[in-house]
Formats: C-alpha cells, structure tokens, sequence
C-alpha cells in the first residue's frame, strides 16, 4: 500500500473530508489530493501533523510499519496489516513488484496493436437519468421544471462514436442489434456518443473528451505534453456536445472496456485537477486541470472495462499478429475486411502522426507506439496500476461496473477456456488469458487463478472495480444507493461484445440499458 493509500484509508476511516484534512493540516485540499494520488508525498511536518489526527505513528503512515503490533486511536485499536475496520480487502488483490530501472526502459511490444484493438470489442451503456425521480412524462402537469441529464457514450480501444467515418459502415454502440443511441432517443433519452482517440493513452482520451463536451480546443497539459513529448494542444471544437453542462445540468458517463478508464479519469480530474498542470501554465491552465466540478458528473458507469488491466497483454508472444488484432476489431463489427482501416481516424496529430500515414508500422515504430503515453501501456497491468494512482473516488458521483464472462474453468487442469457461444474471433483470446498465471516473486504484477475468468478480452477481476477503491456488491432490495462507491453488478453471461450488442438480441439489448436507466433515474 502507498503512502497516499494510507492517507485515504485513514481519512475516510475517521470521517474526514479532503477538505477537514486540509484545514486541520493548513494546506490546501489540491496538496491533500496529490498527496493521495501519489503525485506527491507530505513533508515530515506535515506526516506528524497527520499521523496525530489520524491516532498513528508517523512511521507507520510513511512506510506501513512501525515497532508496535497494534496501534490506537482514539480507543479504537488498529493492527498495522488490516488497520481499518470497514476496509473491505479485495478479492484478489494486485501486487506489484516493480523495477524502476526496467520500467523506464520498457518497450512496448511491437505488436501491441492487438492488445489495443483487443480490448476494442467493447461495451457502453447508454442511459438516461433527470433531476428528479419518477418523473412525469407530460410537462403539461410537472410542477417543477425537470431537468434531463445527458447520457454520454465513450467507446473503447480501436472504437469510434456515431460522428466518425466509420460509423457509416457499422455502429459501434449496438452492431447487429441496432443503434443503441438511436433507440435511447425514442425512449425520451439525451445521449451523445463521442469519438477520441482509439489508441491514445486516457490522460490524452480525457482531455479529448473534456474538449468535445466543451466545445473548446483540445488541451493535453504543458506538464504531461513536456513529459511525453507531444504538442500541447490538440484539435479545436466550436459546438460543445452538452449546452449548459454544469452541476444542475449533469452527465453521466458510460464507457465501454477502455472507455470506462477514460471516464473515471475525466471524473477525477474535474474534481481533483491536477497540480502539476496548474504549476506549468498557471496563467493559461485548462479549466479541466482546476478541479472543482466533480458534481458536474452524476454517474460513472463502466462495462467490461479493464480498471487493473488486462493479462492479454502478457499473454501474446512477440510475432506476426497484428492481422489477427484488426480481425477483432472489423471482423466482429460486420466490416471483416482490415482494407477499411483508413475509416478509423487516429486522431495522433499530437504526435505527429498524420492522416496521410495511418498505417500500423508507423504506430509502432514512432515515439507514440514506443513510450507510456498510450492505450497499450495503460492496458497492461503494470501500467493499469500507474493509470490508478492519478485516479480518485469523488465523493458525488455513483459508480456503477459491469463485468463478463465467457469461459468455465477445465476439471483437469485448472485452467478456463472459452463456451461455445463465445464470438468465434475471441475463443483464441479468452483461451490464452485463461491459461496464463504469473506467480513468481519478481513479476511486475503477480496473476494468480482469480484472474483467469474472461469475456475474450478482460480478466473478470479487472472489469469489476479498481482494487484500491470502495465498493459494495449491488443488490436489487437496497432503495438508497450511495454516492462515493462503486456498486458491483454480479457478473454476466457473455463475451467482450455482449454489452454493446455484437451478435446480440435487439430486445435483450435494449432492455439491459432501460433497465440501467431505470437505476440511475431512481438515484
């Protein structure tokens, strides 16, 4: 556990806000907040200052151990190894043995366009929500003026919104059963579809996201730019995609596989901002790197999306496989020829990366495909692990994750291998992640059996909530849902594409978002 874990943990343990914290401590909330990030750590006066309101030793809150067995507070006692009483631990909790050394130098296969489309196949949920439950269909007799909250959908890896090229040859919100958004909207539903960039890191696909939503020109921060060497600013939107967004005028978020990373991240940083961006350009600093307006989202709803990461990416040995990777991606969609791949927009301006050359050679070989600052990377576990760290719970929003799967477990060996009905581009897939463990002592990330369950292309464990954040298992009698949490839908039957209705029925579709929408309309 790192040092802004314990933070958290010990914070929330003792009914303090961010805010009490920074007051107590003279601080600002924005320092709790990277404190509790990880973005960086208190001073050691600060440290002493904590570790007396939270009733620990300073050695204890810095480094996890201290001399004593047990620690008190307040009268209620703490055991150093499980010191929160109403921490609940994770099913299979990720350990991470990392060597800086090598993580600096790391290079991304030269396949790992697979990777990225893999995790492409994805899901969203399309739902609808207002200001006020059980609202009245006919405005004629509403009292109070109702105010409709707009559902926006983020696709995943490899995927595209409604407004782009490809969406001409096949929707990928709904494939065979139908336009899931087109539906929505004869249910009275406000929904938008959005389309960033298929492969690039969330950090990038959030800023994207911001600036769409906005109607403004895409800025990635002069500190993260700087970072990653790309230019700061990105494409320009003049029409925003939501008139009037703010926090009477909520979202709510659903992403489908990676586009659920993409939106807790946008969550956070509308929150929490980031310091490090306000720092680098303080006189021209993104309204999205200030914070503050996490109660501009109502809810963050991710399906089959890889929060811990994905273990494909560890799976699939360097070698001629990216003919396979865009099979997964057209093949399922309907399109099933990777001569369409010109359909698909990059949108890697930043990186120098031009219409003229979207081929996958240049994605691999340029300092995009190579570095950190991508899909790719953010879908290993390892990276998944960095990618949580800059994410944070805000306290107003509902969290809602949907996970599947596609395999059962083999009598003899141990291992899980595909049903018969999985999609016939994910048998090979969900076989190799369900074969593959990784339990050495030195492993970036330890994989044990909990993570061989799979829908084709995301382990279970991963797509049912991020292991270091709150959450409760959502139950159907409970009438008053909390904010500040996720609630974990059981897992369901079917592959990476079930959610967003590839090879689907039209009617279980639909109903699944209608239903979902009823949920969050009853918040």
């Amino acid at each position: 556990m790192t040092i802004g874990e314990r933070i958290t943990e010990l914070r929330k343990s003792k009914g303090i806000t961010p805010d009490e914290l920074a007051e107590q401590l003279g601080v600002s909330v924005q320092s709790v907040s990277e404190w509790e990030m990880g973005v960086s750590i208190p001073d050691t006066d600060k440290a002493i200052s904590m570790s007396r309101i939270f009733g620990v030793t300073a050695d204890f809150l810095l480094t996890g151990e201290s001399n004593k067995s047990e620690l008190s507070t307040g009268g209620v006692v703490y055991n150093k190894n499980a010191f929160l009483e109403n921490a609940e631990p994770a099913t299979a909790p990720i350990t991470e043995q990392r060597d800086e050394k090598d993580r600096e130098t790391f290079k991304l296969p030269n396949w790992k366009t697979l990777v990225s489309i893999a995790v492409t196949v994805c899901l969203l949920i399309g739902i609808m929500a207002f200001a006020l439950s059980g609202r009245d269909k006919n405005p004629i007799t509403d009292l109070v003026e109702d105010v409709e909250y707009t559902y926006v959908l983020v696709h995943g890896m490899g995927g595209w919104g409604e407004n782009a090229p490809m969406n001409d040859v096949a929707s990928y919100w709904g494939s065979s059963s139908g336009s899931i958004s087109a539906y929505l909207r004869t249910q009275d539903v406000q929904v938008v579809e959005v389309t960033v960039g298929p492969f690039s890191s969330a950090w990038d696909r959030a800023c994207e996201l911001y600036a769409q939503l906005t109607g403004t020109k895409v800025d990635y921060g002069e500190a993260h730019s700087k970072e990653h060497g790309h230019a700061r600013f990105g494409r320009t939107y003049t029409e925003p995609l939501v008139e009037k967004w703010d926090k009477k005028a909520k979202i709510n978020l659903i992403g489908h596989s990676f586009g659920g990373n993409t939106i807790r991240l946008l969550t956070s940083l509308l929150e929490y901002g980031s310091e490090a961006e306000k720092q680098a350009s303080p006189d021209d600093c993104s309204p999205l790197f200030e914070g503050g307006k996490g109660n501009y989202v109502n809810s963050v709803t991710t399906l089959a999306s890889p929060h811990n990461g994905s273990t494909l990416f560890y799976c699939l040995d360097e070698g001629n496989l990216i003919e396979l990777a865009l099979s997964l991606l057209y093949t399922t969609n309907g399109i099933g020829s990777i001569s369409n791949v010109e359909l698909l927009d990059f949108q890697l301006e930043h990186f120098g990366i031009s219409s003229e050359n979207h081929n996958t050679s240049v994605l691999v070989s340029s300092a995009f495909g190579n570095g950190k600052d991508n899909a790719f990377y953010d879908l290993s576990p390892h990276g998944a692990i960095e990618l949580n760290s800059k994410i944070k719970i805000v306290e107003s929003v509902y969290y809602f994750s949907y996970s599947y799967c596609t395999t059962t477990e083999t009598l003899i060996f141990g291992t899980h291998v595909p049903t018969k009905d999985t999609m016939g581009v994910l048998m090979v897939p969900a076989g190799m992640i369900g074969a593959y463990t990784n339990k050495r002592a030195d492993a970036q990330v330890i994989i044990d059996d909990a993570w061989l369950p799979n829908d084709g292309l995301v382990n279970v464990i991963s797509a049912q909530y991020p292991t270091n954040d709150a959450r409760v298992d959502y139950s159907a009698e409970e009438t008053k849902l909390k904010s500040g949490q996720w609630y974990v839908f059981p897992t369901l039957t079917g592959d990476h594409g079930t959610p967003i209705g590839m090879k689907g029925n039209t009617e279980e579709t639909r109903k699944f978002y209608m239903d979902h929408i009823a949920i969050i309309d009853n918040l």
